[in-house]
């Protein structure tokens, strides 16, 4: 099995901020994940992040509201069960984060750590945003590692990017209070111009920066996208102490 990044693969990276790979997992363990992903749904089991606590625009105004107990995402999945643990140390992903990283990798339990779903008609949309916005590392250089388990398209909320966008210094006057690129200020739409689309399939694995902004939009179909997110970061970029990203630890996966 072939775990290696090519040279250009890693230079893609290093200009457009993020890699797809096309069914890295097979449809077997990706329908595997969803029946537990499901089951746990369907359960409610703790801990879970609801679409009322985020506040988003079109999102129900409190857990009691109608739609308020829609679920956002499993959080703690690395702990859920043994399938999400195996597939957050699979070699496939691990060895391509090590090239990248060019150190020992590290899993992060405080950011993503979660399985993502995003419901019909209560599932809502998410601005353009880096991730790092609310993270505190020594250095702002993380990677997400995002597993389709079905289809992720934009009638669903599929994932949106603005290609090369990690490596852009952005004025506070771009952002809203919430580190979102701010729609009404014009220097904006330039950027939003060039943001694409990124269609995923089952067992479709996309990596990205931190610093990259990306976007996502709602689910207008009849079926839960449900997907897999853990975010990796290599062992001399170590969480600031003290922070919301120190308090769950990180959790070493590579010598």
């Amino acid at each position: 099995m072939d775990t290696a990044l090519s040279g250009a693969q890693i230079a893609q990276f290093e200009k457009d901020g993020y890699l797809v790979f096309r069914k890295l997992l097979e449809p077997a363990a990706c329908e595997h994940m969803l029946a537990v992903a499901r089951r746990q749904l369907q359960e409610a089991q703790q801990p879970l992040e609801y679409e009322a606590e985020l506040g988003y625009p079109g999102a129900p105004s409190s857990l009691d509201a109608e739609g308020g107990r829609t679920v956002r995402r499993l959080r703690g999945a690395y702990h859920r069960d043994p399938c999400f643990h195996d597939w957050a140390r699979d070699p496939r992903i691990v060895d391509k984060l090590k090239q990248l990283f060019g150190e020992q990798v590290y899993l992060t339990l405080a950011h993503h750590n979660s399985v993502m779903t995003k419901h019909p008609q209560f599932g809502t949309a998410t601005g353009w945003h880096r991730d790092i916005r609310y993270w505190s590392f020594t250095q702002p250089d993380l990677i997400c590692v995002w597993l389709a388990l079905g289809d992720e398209i934009a009638a669903n909320g599929g994932l949106k990017f603005i290609p090369g966008s990690h490596r852009l210094d952005i004025t506070r006057a771009q952002l809203d209070d919430l580190d979102f690129l701010r729609p009404d200020h014009a220097p904006n739409e330039t950027l939003f111009a060039q943001g694409v689309p990124v269609d995923l399939h089952q067992g479709d694995v996309v990596f990205f920066h931190s610093k990259l902004f990306h976007a996502a939009g709602v689910n207008t179909t009849p079926s839960v996208k449900t997907s897999l997110a853990f975010a990796y970061h290599g062992s001399s970029n170590q969480a600031v102490a003290g922070s919301r990203s120190s308090i769950a630890g990180s959790v070493p996966i590579s010598d």
